[in-house]
Formats: structure tokens, sequence, C-alpha cells
């Protein structure tokens, strides 16, 4: 009997970043190197075929998600950012901007047929903004998105979900020991929760963030608020290996 394909995963992390004259320019990325190893070391574990990439240019990050269009894949495609970013972009360790209506169009049915009836499942460890999030008693998600935050949202392929660290307009923290939402991310795959359909398991990683996270030292007591947005058409178990 032939063994099922691999789901594939994509996991993209930018920590040191430079302009076109070699000098640094965005400030370097501790402690989001060793996330994104244990991130791939759990998805292997769930029988993903995973490939870690580290410091690429935003070029080399859109060649990247078109040469998944060429991939063979299973039941599920599942991508990573980490890096830089602000509302609707994020860097490549050229500080160039990609944006991320670009990797989607990549994706898209048009382009990419192979990847037309898969889910594609991607979490995005970046900032959208500069604002910080101080934190509410009742709502968590309260700030202004940017005028063109909502329709980028909306902007992504058929049977896609997008989870993203932080509000648009807000910060997403990173220390030395990771990030809030990453590490939630990481603590419910390894947990299980890792068997709950993907809006459940997104709306976990939303708690965990909310409730059980908080900035310390410069930033002490700022929150930060995951959020998701999807069209899939039915409920779907990613990680229930």
């Amino acid at each position: 009997m032939s063994q099922p394909r691999q789901s594939r995963a994509l996991v993209i992390v930018n920590t040191d970043f430079c302009g076109s004259d070699g000098d640094a320019m965005l400030g370097t990325r501790r402690g989001a190197r060793r996330e994104a190893e244990q991130l791939s070391n759990t998805l292997s574990r769930l029988n993903y075929q995973v490939e870690l990439m580290h410091n690429k240019t935003a070029k080399e990050i859109e060649e990247l998600y078109q040469q998944e269009c060429r991939r063979e894949h299973g039941d599920y495609f599942v991508s990573i950012i980490s890096s830089h970013g602000e509302q609707g972009v994020i860097f490549g360790c050229d500080s160039e901007p990609v944006k991320l209506t670009r990797i989607f169009q990549i994706l898209s049915s048009k382009k990419c047929p192979v990847l037309t009836k898969i889910p594609k499942i991607f979490f995005i460890q970046a900032c959208r903004g500069g604002e910080f999030d101080q934190g509410v008693v009742v709502e968590c998600d309260s700030g202004e998105p940017e005028p063109d935050g909502f329709s980028a949202s909306l902007s992504i392929p058929p049977q896609t979900a997008v989870m993203f660290a932080c509000s648009p307009g807000y910060v997403a923290f990173l220390n030395v020991f990771g990030s809030m939402f990453l590490q939630a991310l990481l603590k419910v795959l390894e947990g299980e929760e890792r068997h709950l359909a993907l809006n459940r398991l997104m709306t976990r990683i939303n708690w965990e963030v909310a409730f059980r996270c908080q900035a310390r030292g410069t930033y002490q007591g700022c929150k930060e608020m995951p959020c998701f947005v999807t069209n899939l058409l039915q409920e779907v178990f990613p990680f229930s290996a």
C-alpha cells in the first residue's frame, strides 16, 4: 500500500535586515530563529514536510511561494511567516516590503491550480502598525484599522485562512524567548488542542495570547490581540495527525 502524500509547510523567518548599501536597517529579531525551528520540528512530528527558510529577500520570498505551485501537496498547505512588518506587508531581509496580497495572488486558483482545492493556512508574526495595545477590560480588539486593512484581509484565495499576530495598526511583541503569538501556536500544536477544528484552534490561540501574555520591561503591561480571517467552507483538522 502506498503512503499518502505529506502535507507541506513553508516556514520563513527573517532575523537580520540590511539596506541596499549593506547597512543595518530594521532591528535584529532575537529569539525568532529558535522559535521557528521549534515550530518546524513540531510540524514535522505532525506529518508535515517542512521547509524552513532563514533571512530571505523580498524577491526570494515571492519565489518561494511561486515554487509551491510546482510542488506535490497532501491535504493541507501551512505557511508561517516571522518578520518585521507593517499593515498589509512583511519585510524581506533586504528591508524591502512584500505585500501580503501579492503572496495570496501567487497562490490563487488561476496562478496555482495545484492548490485550488487544498486548504491554505497562514500564521503571520509581524507588526501591522506602530500602536501599542494597552488592553481593555471587555473588548481586546479595539484598534482603529488602517483604511485598507479590512479590504486587504479579504483579498485571499478561496480555501484560505490567515491568522495575524495582532490587530490592524498594532505592534506584535517578540523577545529573546520568542513571540506571544507563535509561542501560543506552539503550545496549542503540542497539546490536545491540536485535534480541534481550525477555527476553534485559532480561537484558542486568541485566548492564550489575550489572557496569558503581557509585555514586560519597557512595554510593561501592553497586550496583544491576534485575529484571523477565513473563507473556508468546511471544518478542517490540519494538525490532528
